[in-house]
């Protein structure tokens, strides 16, 4: 959530960088949250003027009834009781106008970072990064829908018939491949200084709204209305929420965790090729990595998530690329994103496996995040976070690619966490 703070002093830049975003009634949105905050600091303000006179007349009555000026006494009594009567409408008033300038705020996104370039869809998306020789394939490849049939390891129709469709039932040598790249992404994050949580698979109102799921992605999340639960899209979500109404102390940051769980998109809208097989799911698994940090290295501990997210590619040896996501392709709560994407030779196409993301103080500012400096006062942290990663498309381009006419290869990283060298 923006500042009020930062948007009264920086009205008109926060219009332009919304833009970026293409945020629609960006500058009437701005302007309402201005004239609210206004009426907000005058109730405010007339409140405390009446409290005040309400205090004044305590006192004096106090001092007449000591003093046995009864019938005066009596006389500023009345008084009080109409500006009891009047701080209590204001106070009504107060809570009515906060309400509103709080509705308005958790509707305008994240203003994007300068180096966010301002395009309109994932076609303006920018590379930045690519690597990794494209592998070619065996006359006869297929993608890797086939290969889950044929080698029985990933069965999609009985998934359809327990649940629904997007929810795979994974089998013999499937689940044991899930099993393998679970592992082998946690002990990587922990290698690299991610402390490991296993956080729970379902959150609460306050954390969907602390993190921006809620009121934004509302109708893409799995709720449980009897109990006011929602399912996590992601682990981010609650491995973020453990900091939430904290004070962090400057010394301990950064702070790094990792989390593997299982996630649940209604992925409402998802139709056609690009969601065949193992593209886009309703739940499916994924190890997070989430950090904590202070605004002077948030970004170098950006570049360190990168790092960590190319560095398990490579050791898939997969190809892959990383593309700077333009303000039209962004996410509602990132300043700046950095999507990952590997080829998948069958399909021959990019897909997405990773987002690594800044959110700066955005989602700091709903959880009450903040850190003591070194002049102890105390500031909003940044909050960061990324996929570490995402098994479904990494399991459909290590199937599709590496797939022989005498089975598929497993990557040399994860002979050992699969127990062999090929699935056949």
């Amino acid at each position: 959530m923006l500042q009020i703070g930062f948007i009264r002093e920086n009205r008109d830049f926060v219009v332009e960088r919304l833009g970026v975003k293409h945020f629609a009634d960006a500058e009437s949105k701005i302007d309402s949250v201005i004239a609210l905050d206004n009426q907000r600091r005058n109730t405010q303000t007339e409140l405390d003027s009446i409290k005040a006179e309400a205090n004044r007349l305590a006192k004096e009555i106090g001092m007449l009834f000591k003093q046995g000026k009864t019938a005066e006494a009596e006389e500023l009594k009345a008084r009080t009781g109409e500006c009891k009567a009047k701080e209590k409408e204001l106070g009504e008033q107060l809570s009515k106008i906060e309400s509103d300038l709080r509705d308005i705020l958790l509707t305008i996104p994240n203003l994007p970072n300068k180096d966010v370039p301002c395009g309109k869809t994932a076609e303006d998306n920018e590379i930045v990064h690519q690597e990794g020789e494209i592998p070619t394939l065996y006359e006869g490849a297929v993608e890797h829908w086939t290969l889950c049939a044929k080698y029985d390891i990933i069965d999609f129709e009985l998934g359809t018939k327990i649940t629904g469709a997007g929810f795979p039932v994974y089998k013999s040598q499937g689940a044991k491949l899930q099993r393998s790249l679970i592992n082998f992404f946690l002990d990587e994050a922990g290698k690299n200084g991610f402390t490991e949580v296993q956080p729970p698979l379902m959150v609460n109102e306050a954390s969907a709204l602390a993190t921006g799921q809620l009121p934004d992605k509302e109708g893409q999340m799995y709720g449980i209305p009897l109990d006011g639960f929602y399912m996590i899209p992601t682990a981010e979500v609650p491995v973020t929420n453990i900091f939430r109404d904290t004070i962090q102390k400057q010394s301990n940051l950064p702070i790094s965790c990792c989390a593997y769980s299982q996630c649940f998109r209604r992925e409402a809208g998802s139709y056609g090729k690009d969601v065949r097989g193992l593209n886009r799911l309703h739940q499916f698994d994924k190890v997070e990595i989430v950090c904590i940090d202070t605004p002077e290295h948030s970004y170098e501990q950006l570049e360190v998530m990168k790092n960590h997210v190319a560095g398990l590619l490579r050791k898939l040896e997969l190809p892959f690329r990383i593309l700077r996501l333009c303000g039209g392709d962004m996410s509602f709560t990132s300043a700046i994103t950095y999507d990952f994407e590997v080829y998948s030779a069958a399909q021959k196409r990019w897909l997405e496996v990773s987002s690594v993301s800044n959110f700066e103080t955005y989602q700091a500012n709903r959880l009450k995040l903040r850190y003591k400096d070194e002049n102890n006062k105390t500031q909003l942290a940044h909050t960061l976070n990324g996929s570490a990663l995402a098994l479904p498309r990494i399991v459909a381009a290590l199937l599709e690619n590496n797939q022989t006419e005498n089975g598929i290869r497993i990557p040399k990283a994860l002979q050992a966490y699969f127990g062999a060298e090929t699935i056949i």
